[in-house]
């Protein structure tokens, strides 16, 4: 008996025209403003918020915005391009266009009413307004579900009281949703999502962190004291907003999957670079197997990683659930990231150790990957429950 299957839809691995237009400009754009800059900022700790406009004027703040809220209307596969090719040259500015598009814009995107969408989108797509996401509190980093941030209903009003920390663009954010409790602690739809502007009486910004790596990415607390949130400002309905939160992170999983993949590609390009400058006992080091086997094991895993991230951006492309698989994406390519960026410092040698090479920076900015959007613990969690479910 004959069965008949349906086929099977393969990615298609070849770049397509408009992945390459994207990593052509950004290359362009990066060796023109970012590359001479890179490290002043890194020092100071400096968040070059007018880079983020420019960024915003090429399209690359909205890049999954359909182009009728003024977005570039772009899928999966080219915002992956945009991120991975940003974080080959600064993982920092990776991490900030990241969080702009996959937590605040992609929040009101999957889930805003459409007067909150054609009111916020269009803002946030050219980046003539900058956005935060506020779900991470003091005492909550992974157990969001016990967050402490507080909205009390008073009238058409919301009472917001409470703090969040470790938010991109804490600070700087024009706007930001903020994820707030207002049922029991503990309970899954006691959580609901407000887009809160800067500006707002009882809003205001605390301290600023001063962090090992990604340092020119503002990461600041945002604080609310009594602050009055319209009902008109809440995402979808009450309680919904921790359930659309971790909807949100499924996506953001990926973003932190390219992030991860461009350190690791930068780290391992330049690796190889020096590799074949370096002359040691009259010959270049790439001609030791020491050497040669540590590039080997480094291309293999950037290239395993990049085949996860972009099957993740396939499944998201199509519509299809990708809880497991931007799990699988985000687990794999940040720990790699770690491991790639060490073994460049060590191909670098004493020079690796030095910042008058990128060796180092690609280090320090690995190591925030296997933390941010959910730790390697909690994606081996969200794992293990898929695949025992």
């Amino acid at each position: 008996m004959e069965v008949m299957t349906e086929p099977k839809v393969g990615i298609d691995f070849t770049e397509s025209e408009n992945q390459k237009m994207i990593a052509d400009m950004i290359r362009d754009f990066g060796k023109r403003e970012m590359v001479s800059n890179r490290m002043d900022w890194d020092e100071a700790q400096h968040f070059p918020l007018d880079l983020f406009k420019k960024l915003g004027e090429l399209g690359l703040m909205g890049v999954l915005v359909p182009t009728e809220y003024g977005g570039s209307g772009f899928g999966y596969h080219e915002y992956v391009t945009a991120i991975v090719e940003l974080s080959k040259i600064d993982g920092s500015i990776g991490l900030s266009m990241a969080a702009h598009n996959s937590l605040c814009t992609g929040h009101i995107l999957q889930f805003a009413s459409e007067e909150q969408k054609r009111k916020y989108l269009p803002k946030l797509a050219t980046c003539e307004w900058l956005g935060a996401w506020g779900l991470t509190e003091p005492n909550t980093g992974s157990d969001a579900g016990n967050m402490r941030t507080v909205a009390i209903k008073d009238g058409d009003y919301y009472v917001l009281n409470g703090a969040k920390n470790f938010i991109t663009h804490g600070k700087s954010g024009d706007v930001a949703v903020v994820i707030a409790r207002t049922g029991v602690v503990g309970d899954s739809h006691g959580m609901t999502a407000f887009i809160v502007e800067r500006g707002t009486p009882g809003f205001t910004a605390g301290k600023k962190e001063n962090k090992l790596g990604m340092r020119a990415s503002e990461t600041a607390e945002m604080i609310f004291s009594d602050c009055r949130i319209h009902k008109s400002q809440m995402i979808g309905k009450e309680g919904d907003g921790f359930v659309q939160s971790l909807k949100v992170l499924d996506g953001g999983r990926i973003s932190i999957a390219a992030l991860s993949l461009g350190i690791a590609e930068g780290a391992y390009e330049a690796a190889l670079k020096y590799s074949k400058e370096r002359h040691q006992f009259n010959q270049p080091i790439a001609n030791f197997q020491g050497i040669s086997f540590k590039l080997a094991d480094m291309a293999t895993k950037v290239e395993a990683a990049k085949l996860l991230t972009y099957r993740a951006a396939d499944l998201k492309n199509r519509g299809k659930s990708v809880n497991k698989e931007s799990a699988m994406a985000k687990l794999y390519a940040s720990e790699i990231a770690v491991e790639v960026a060490n073994e460049g410092v060590q191909i670098f040698g004493g020079y690796g150790y030095t910042k008058d090479f990128p060796a180092e920076k690609y280090y320090r900015d690995a190591k925030l990957c296997t933390i941010g959007e959910g730790t390697s613990e909690i994606q081996k969690l969200v794992i293990s429950r898929s695949i025992l479910k």
